[in-house]
């Protein structure tokens, strides 16, 4: 069984090394924490003085012109201290946190778009806030760790962790990104560009099509509707053959270009809905299938688009790779999702990298904040499960 589901990283914390158990000995790690808990009143004091700098001297210079440039570009120097200190724990207390995504500036927006959007940063924000409180924290973590370190060195390895343990929850809470936001944003970037390669693989499968069909055929009937001219007075029944032939040719044309039209967007889609236009895409189908559509309303156009094509390419495959004697349509709406269930009696086997172009349609379906699941065992049955988000049909 082959299975495909949006695969989302569920965040840098899961790929994190465990940390050796402390004990006596004064491991490597322990020496890590050490050193860790040892800078952190020099650095604390660093970042304490450059963040009051930059906020006390902005905020009080809020009113005139240099206040907001000057509180914009403070926190544009503080997402760079949070770099630093992500790198820190990483290399000294194993915690990996994700780099946040750069602040996105509209392109030729102009100065105070950007000023604005600057100002509304919370991974700067948040990086003040750790610099304000490191400093208490700094002061606290040095002296205990060097008392500790000549007077209590026997339990020191179980002290510097649990001194630690406070620093990796404050790395997390405050300089991570912001989890569902980064990741959204992460995965709306990945979508766009899958949404954008199929759009572009789709105009030119069209003007593939044109150029090749029907744009072939016509030229091809141009120029026999203009030996049929020439030869109308020389021959006329030559050219009333050559005139049936063209009007075969414009049959030939037309239907390639309901075809074309169909793969765009059928009429049937648009004028009846789900229901009658994949019965219509069923009775097509080299095999028999049976179409259920409960479906209280009609959902968006753009949705009900998706839903189409996702089953025109599954009976595609079914036709031409499962050698199945019938199979299944069922479409249901589920809460505010749109469901769809395709079952074959082939042979099974499908793969998502097997050729059969399920890894793409997986792939637009994961792009649209949907889901795609094959379960195909070697014999079969086999049945693919897709779900579309449900948006309502706006009225008129």
């Amino acid at each position: 069984m082959t299975e495909s589901t949006p695969s989302h990283d569920a965040g840098a914390r899961d790929r994190e090394e465990p940390l050796p158990p402390a004990g006596l000995a004064f491991g490597t790690q322990t020496w890590k924490e050490i050193a860790y808990l040892l800078a952190n009143l020099p650095l604390a004091v660093l970042g304490f003085v450059y963040v009051s700098v930059w906020l006390y001297t902005g905020a009080g210079l809020a009113v005139t012109v240099i206040g907001l440039p000057l509180l914009a570009g403070g926190l544009m120097g503080a997402r760079l201290l949070g770099r630093w200190e992500r790198a820190r724990a990483r290399a000294l207390l194993r915690v990996r946190v994700e780099e946040p995504s750069p602040i996105r500036h509209s392109s030729g927006a102009g100065f105070f778009p950007w000023l604005w959007t600057t100002l509304k940063d919370p991974v700067g924000w948040r990086t003040a806030l750790y610099s304000f409180m490191r400093l208490p924290w700094g002061v606290l973590t040095f002296a205990v760790t060097l008392v500790s370190f000549f007077v209590l060195w026997p339990v020191l390895p179980w002290i510097v962790r649990g001194l630690t343990n406070a620093d990796r929850a404050m790395v997390r809470g405050l300089l991570s990104p912001s989890d569902e936001l980064e990741r959204r944003i992460a995965e709306l970037e990945t979508d766009r560009g899958v949404v954008v390669d199929t759009a572009a693989a789709n105009l030119r499968r069209i003007e593939r099509d044109l150029h090749d069909g029907a744009q072939a055929r016509l030229v091809a009937l141009a120029m026999d509707l203009g030996l049929a001219k020439e030869k109308l007075q020389e021959d006329p029944e030559a050219a009333a053959r050559m005139v049936d032939e063209a009007h075969g040719e414009v049959k030939l044309a037309l239907q390639e270009l309901r075809d074309l039209a169909r793969g765009i967007h059928p009429a049937v889609l648009t004028d009846r809905g789900l229901d009658a236009a994949l019965s219509s895409l069923a009775a097509r189908c080299t095999v028999p299938v049976k179409v259920t559509v409960d479906l209280p309303t009609r959902p968006a156009p753009a949705i009900e688009g998706i839903a189409y094509f996702t089953v025109s390419e599954l009976l595609q495959n079914i036709s031409k790779h499962s050698g199945a004697r019938s199979a299944s349509v069922d479409l249901w709406r589920a809460d505010d999702r749109l469901l769809m269930q395709i079952r074959d009696d082939g042979r099974g086997g499908a793969r998502l990298d097997g050729g059969s172009g399920l890894a793409g349609l997986a792939e637009r379906l994961t792009a649209v904040d949907g889901l795609f699941v094959l379960d195909s065992p070697e014999g079969g049955p086999t049945s693919v499960t897709a779900e579309l988000p449900w948006r309502d049909r706006a009225d008129g």
